[in-house]
């Protein structure tokens, strides 16, 4: 692809993930079957399709069935089945293994994989299918009409320094102008969140609240855990502090393991540190044991959308359609969204062959899609859980009791809505915090590994000269009220270190951004209170470089 020409394709695709990869598979072979020939262009941020990926993962099979009904399943490179599932409740120092599977939350049938291994068999089957495929492309920018509709997306212009000044390599970002675009940016799409934000489609929808996952992949000595074995786990240490979430680990082919914590960013205090928690999980000795004498390989984090079926926004408008995480398809308490947002790229699909047919790429022509949404299995397992997430805003216990009682009642059709309120929002400022969530009991916690050394595993590079691609929406705000009286959060929440509140002699605090550690979790863009800062695309190929996560 040029990068000094504006392109025009009929459809353009951003986001390299499964479900942009599955709405460009599906819509090829739509219209092959309908005799329309049309282009379609996917671009990736990420320096290879797959390499800013990371996931448990844990995937239903059934969907890639109906996406590739050619392709027989033992060609899909899942790393194992599940042989076997359990969840533990932790306590302090012993595990009370669960005598059933709390609903929703059964493995069977299931198996563990490599996102980034997913999506690369995915693309092989959109690039045989015509499907233009194009990573290391950060589209920084909407494109619109005349009359304010969407016409496609802009990549970042590069060879710009820190503060904008031209370079002798500048080039300017190449204009792709598209009949339909797809937002498939996955988690907090900065793209996705302009168009959110500009046709409102979050009005009249919960706000969407999220959760941080630190995952690592281990290499272990053999026998420590069977390929395919899975566990998951509750209780501590996130019940030492109320915070919603848990643990797991899964066993891999090839003496490799998989193991993580999801935590919700909800927590009041502001020094709550979602890394340093994982370090502590992994103290446990029902966790410790699977990781002694092993190795690790990579490492990596990622926000989870998991306000469920009343958070998510009107996913389309004209010319433009939203799929995967950047639109919310994510079941909780199951905690899974890879088949979901294959199944919204689908029907997204769908959506985009009929409006090709009657070539009318209006709103209300496209909200077909939400009809097909409906009436497909995403409504099925998404809306008998949607109020599971909000139900443990009141704290832990309350979202258990509630959970408990919601598997009736919403089932049943007759439970309400509940109500969420943006993650930022529940921050509390030093003063009105609760007793700090890290109290004496790991004040001298040392972690196994620091920040820094995982984000080394993560394999991440950031071109230096650049503008930042991380800024603070209004300096002067932000000095008097997210330092003077939050303590500026994010050097805790981030799990990169790329946030440092720096004090000088004269004790002025200022705050200082090392971007060059970004893992793109986007959890400063989500948690940070006072609208302090905001998150766009660093120029392509530039972030995580994630191989098995």
């Amino acid at each position: 692809m040029s990068n000094t020409n504006t392109v025009k394709t009929d459809v353009l695709i951003i986001g390299g993930g499964p479900s942009g990869l599955a709405a460009a598979i599906r819509l090829a072979d739509l219209l092959k079957a309908k005799g329309l020939q049309k282009e379609i262009l996917l671009v990736d941020k990420g320096a290879s399709i797959g390499s800013h990926l990371i996931s448990g993962a844990v995937v239903k099979p059934a969907v890639f069935g109906e996406l590739l009904p050619e392709v027989k399943l033992e060609e899909i490179p899942f790393d194992s089945k599940v042989a076997g599932d359990a969840m533990y409740f932790l306590t302090a120092n012993g595990k009370i293994k669960m005598p059933f599977h709390p609903p929703y939350m059964s493995n069977k049938g299931n198996y563990t994989a490599s996102l980034g291994e997913i999506a690369r068999f995915l693309a092989a089957q959109a690039a045989a299918k015509g499907v233009q495929i194009y990573s290391g492309f950060a589209m920084s920018e909407i494109l619109y009409d005349p009359n304010g509709k969407v016409r496609g997306a802009k990549c970042i212009d590069t060879g710009l320094d820190h503060h904008g000044n031209k370079l002798e390599n500048f080039v300017e970002g190449t204009s792709v102008e598209a009949t339909l675009t797809i937002f498939a940016e996955g988690t907090r799409g900065s793209l996705a969140k302009k168009l959110i934000e500009k046709f409102g489609l979050q009005k009249g929808r919960n706000p969407q609240i999220y959760s941080l996952g630190v995952k690592e992949l281990w290499s272990i000595p053999e026998g420590t855990i069977g390929a395919g074995d899975v566990y998951h786990t509750m209780g501590f240490p996130a019940t030492d502090w109320g915070i919603f979430g848990g643990g797991f680990i899964y066993g891999l082919k090839d003496n490799k393991i998989a193991l993580g914590q999801v935590l919700g960013l909800e927590a009041a205090d502001p020094t709550f540190d979602t890394f340093k928690a994982f370090q502590i999980w992994k103290t446990h000795p029902f966790v410790a044991k699977f990781i002694k004498d092993g190795k690790l390989l990579e490492a990596g984090a990622k926000t989870l959308p998991e306000g469920g079926y009343y958070s998510q926004p009107k996913y389309y408008t004209d010319h433009a359609l939203m799929v995967g995480d950047s639109a919310g398809f994510l079941a909780m308490p199951a905690l899974k969204g890879i088949h979901l947002g294959i199944y919204s790229g689908m029907k997204a699909a769908e959506a985009a062959a009929i409006a090709f047919e009657k070539n009318d790429f209006s709103k209300e022509t496209l909200a077909v899609y939400a009809d097909l949404v409906e009436q497909s299995r995403i409504r099925k397992e998404m809306y008998p859980v949607r109020n599971f997430r909000a139900g443990f805003g009141k704290g832990m216990m309350a979202g258990i009791f509630h959970f408990g009682t919601q598997i009736f009642t919403c089932g049943a059709g007759i439970c309400g809505k509940l109500k969420t309120q943006p993650d930022s929002q529940e921050t509390k400022t030093l003063e009105n915090a609760k007793k700090p969530l890290f109290n004496d009991k790991y004040k001298d916690f040392v972690p196994q590994y620091d920040k820094v050394t995982d984000v080394f595993y993560a394999g991440v590079n950031h071109d230096e000269e650049q503008i930042p691609h991380l800024s603070v929406n209004n300096p002067p705000t932000y000095a008097d009220i997210n330092i003077k009286q939050f303590g500026a959060p994010c050097q805790y929440y981030c799990p990169a270190e790329v946030y440092e509140l720096h004090t000088d002699k004269n004790g002025h605090q200022d705050l200082r951004i090392h971007a060059e550690n970004c893992l793109h979790c986007k959890t400063c863009d989500i948690k940070e209170p006072a609208d302090g800062i905001t998150w766009s695309v660093p120029n392509g190929g530039n972030g995580p470089d994630y191989k098995y996560m």
